[in-house]
């Protein structure tokens, strides 16, 4: 009863990721999951449910075991069915595997997964083959149409200019999609112990259920498990060997 979270979940990103891949142009895509890993196998349902009933059509659905490092075999079936997308919803060490393997087999259609791809290790390992591949994350720091998320940026990195110890420890001026949510986490549990006038943690807890919240990673107000009901999530690919920002979708 006391857990509250400001992250958007996995049915909300599925969706998202169905939405920016039919805003593409895409009419036929496939998913690739790994068998009996939560993320994996949810994500990717939730991809594909809400990929057909927007409109689309899935030609391929393939699974892979934990730990399997030879992809070759669903791939050259994906490669048959000809999607015009690849949803691979997968782990850090698994990606670079995948997208390297798919190249390799002369498949050009765009890859992407979820937040677990924003590592850098995945174009290290990747390399030239990882360019062009999507994600979805919480947060990116070049979006400007959100004044709040404008603020905290600038703000933020002042803060570590001033620190070199958390310059050093933040691995430079980025911002991560995690100090965002961390500052949207702590901003909510301020306007809730605003809302209550008290320090008393069930009232703090009551007001949270109420509160609505701007903050920089878009609207914040809780459901009644006290997950966020988010209506935006940021799309980045990877140009040139680096991340960059893509666009936003929201999802009405």
């Amino acid at each position: 009863d006391y857990y509250f979270r400001v992250c958007f979940l996995d049915p909300f990103q599925g969706t998202v990721m169905a939405s920016y891949a039919l805003e593409s142009g895409a009419k036929t895509a496939a998913v690739i999951t790994q068998l009996g890993d939560d993320y994996s196998s949810g994500l990717g349902n939730f991809f594909l449910k809400a990929f057909e009933e927007k409109g689309g059509t899935i030609v391929a659905e393939e699974q892979f075991q934990t730990n399997q490092t030879d992809f070759k075999a669903i791939l050259t079936n994906v490669k048959a069915a000809n999607p015009d997308f690849i949803f691979a919803p997968s782990s850090i060490a698994t990606a670079p595997l995948l997208i390297k393997q798919a190249r390799e087999l002369g498949i050009t259609a765009p890859i992407a997964a979820g937040d677990t791809w924003e590592n850098q290790s995945i174009i290290d390992n990747a390399g030239a083959d990882a360019e062009g591949v999507a994600f979805s994350t919480f947060f990116d720091e070049n979006d400007t149409s959100n004044t709040v998320a404008a603020d905290f940026v600038k703000g933020f990195k002042e803060y570590l200019k001033a620190n070199p110890d958390s310059l050093s420890k933040n691995g430079g001026e980025g911002v991560a999609a995690v100090s965002a949510l961390g500052y949207d986490a702590y901003m909510v549990a301020v306007e809730a112990i605003k809302a209550a006038g008290s320090t008393d943690t069930t009232a703090i807890r009551d007001a949270l259920t109420k509160v609505s919240y701007a903050g920089v990673t878009g609207a914040v107000t809780f459901d009644e498990n006290g997950d966020a009901k988010k209506d935006m999530a940021y799309i980045k690919t990877i140009k040139d060997g680096k991340f960059q920002f893509l666009k936003t979708v929201k999802v009405g």
